[in-house]
């Protein structure tokens, strides 16, 4: 009999797996389309809890335009699980580039700043 954390692994094993199938049938636009929404899917419960108040969408913009390939990935992932420590830092350490923060003074979202 597996544990029921167990159980749960397994899940999300399987629901990695589905996802990487997904993107792998899809074409380079697709997956850039669905990696940004997976992104965006983990990093507006963040945006809410830290910045209570901020208009999160322009907010949200700003975030996924200035991330790299690598970190739009890693906050793809965490929207399998949801957000974690590491998806806190992650957002921060993005909102606090100068180009994302241009970014959010140029959509009136100083409340981030």
């Amino acid at each position: 009999m597996i544990p029921a954390r167990g159980i749960g692994a397994l899940r999300g094993l399987g629901l990695a797996a589905l996802c990487a199938a997904t993107l792998a049938a899809c074409t380079p636009a697709d997956q850039d389309r669905l990696t940004r929404d997976a992104a965006r899917a983990v990093i507006t419960p963040v945006l809410v809890q830290r910045f209570p108040g901020v208009p999160v969408e322009p907010a949200v913009d700003c975030i996924i335009d200035n991330a790299s390939s690598r970190e739009l990935l890693a906050l793809a992932a965490d929207s399998i699980t949801g957000p974690t420590a590491n998806t806190v830092e992650l957002v921060t350490n993005i909102v606090s580039r100068p180009d994302t923060l241009n970014c959010l003074l140029a959509n009136g979202l100083p409340a981030l700043l």
